[in-house]
């Protein structure tokens, strides 16, 4: 019967997102909730970024759909959650908010997990020989860790399909070990992310009259949702205990999920730092920025993106399989992590400065990666804009 209701929440979730996704945009439209082009962004033109407010409409009734199967009772915090985050992130997109502020909500938001749904790092399942984690050490490394996973959600959205993409990708992988140790709650709660976000992101990357970013209060939302992946994966008490005697290193494993964003964020916000500027401070920095400037297209820096993602994954299930201490799975993820991130960025600087061969090269494979005249991507452009 549980696997029943994942299955029709899964569906409605779909059905629901397909259906709202074209009333939302003329929302956004009537009320001028649109991203204006300017020198940071990368369209041309005005977007509705109301992407968000779609997505949780389907997660929203893919829940009540399951709740005659299951009992939803311990998402309903992560459900407040959301909509806090989602509204604070609809005003910041139609009036802007101070970062400082943003950062506040944040805060409360995490300290409103951690009082209802006591949700805190407060194990560290073995790695370094360490499990329980004192109370006056896990709350506060709880906000640091769910703060952090907001933001840098937050501010992977840059491309056409990368937060969405993914925000799938790891609902993917987290369902993958909620599914593997019963934890019937946490893959509901991941099959609904993906169906509801799967029609945004087709529209997002395919659609031209049906375009519309998830904007800041999509990914402030889905950032709190994927925070809370990590945090079941990791407290002490939850179904993924028994991962430990499996040898499943449940930090290495979710670090290597979240590699991209947080180690991306990590990296712009020191370098912002170093330079004497505040980490809130827009900049064109990023990874996918990169790619967009040695000429891949908004498709081709998302299947990039992701795929560097998706290798420091099998990295990790790779040394998991031959049998790494937990460790040693952290030693490979971050020395992965690092490389395909701040190494590379480092890297491409360099080739670009010396307008070297590599770079060329690299030019080239991103020259490729402009399909849009491509027949297959008209008939899916022409299907996603279908009202």
């Amino acid at each position: 019967m549980n696997l029943l209701g994942v299955i029709a929440a899964f569906i409605a979730s779909f059905v629901v997102v397909a259906a709202v996704h074209s009333r939302v945009i003329k929302w956004a439209v009537r009320y001028n909730v649109v991203d204006n082009p300017n020198h940071r962004k990368l369209q041309r033109e005005p977007v509705p970024v109301l992407g968000g407010v779609a997505v949780f409409f389907g997660l929203v009734v893919g829940l009540c759909v399951a709740s005659p199967f299951m009992d939803i009772k311990p998402l309903l915090p992560v459900v407040m959650a959301m909509s806090v985050m989602l509204c604070v992130g609809v005003v910041d997109d139609a009036s802007g908010l101070s970062p400082w502020f943003r950062f506040l909500i944040e805060i409360a938001v995490t300290l409103l997990l951690i009082l209802l749904a006591n949700m805190s790092l407060n194990n560290f399942q073995g790695l370094w020989g360490v499990y329980g984690v004192p109370m006056w050490l896990s709350i506060p490394l709880t906000i640091v860790a769910v703060v952090g996973i907001i933001n840098a959600i937050n501010l992977i959205d840059g491309v056409d399909g990368l937060s969405s993409g993914y925000c799938i990708m790891a609902s993917l992988a987290f369902g993958t070990l909620f599914f593997k140790v019963d934890s019937v709650a946490a893959m509901l709660l991941c099959a609904i992310s993906i169906s509801s976000l799967l029609p945004f992101f087709f529209h997002n990357v395919f659609g031209k009259k049906s375009k519309m970013f998830i904007g800041d209060g999509g990914s402030l939302m889905m950032g709190v949702v994927m925070s809370s992946f990590v945090v079941a994966s990791i407290s002490s008490g939850g179904a993924c205990d028994k991962c430990v005697d499996m040898g499943i290193g449940l930090v290495p494993f979710t670090l290597a999920v979240m590699c991209v964003p947080v180690f991306d964020t990590v990296r712009v916000m020191f370098m912002r730092i170093l330079r004497h500027t505040s980490p809130f401070h827009p900049d064109k920095t990023h990874l996918h920025h990169l790619f967009i400037e040695m000429g891949f297209s908004h498709f081709g820096t998302t299947m990039c993106v992701l795929s560097l993602n998706a290798l420091v994954v099998l990295c990790w299930y790779i040394s998991y399989r031959l049998g790494a201490s937990v460790d040693t799975q952290f030693y490979v993820v971050v020395s992965i992590g690092v490389l395909l991130t701040a190494g590379f960025y480092k890297f491409m600087r360099i080739q670009i400065a010396r307008e070297s061969a590599i770079l060329r090269w690299m030019r080239g494979f991103g020259a490729k990666t402009h399909v849009d005249d491509k027949k297959w991507w008209g008939a899916l452009q022409r299907t996603v804009d279908l009202k």
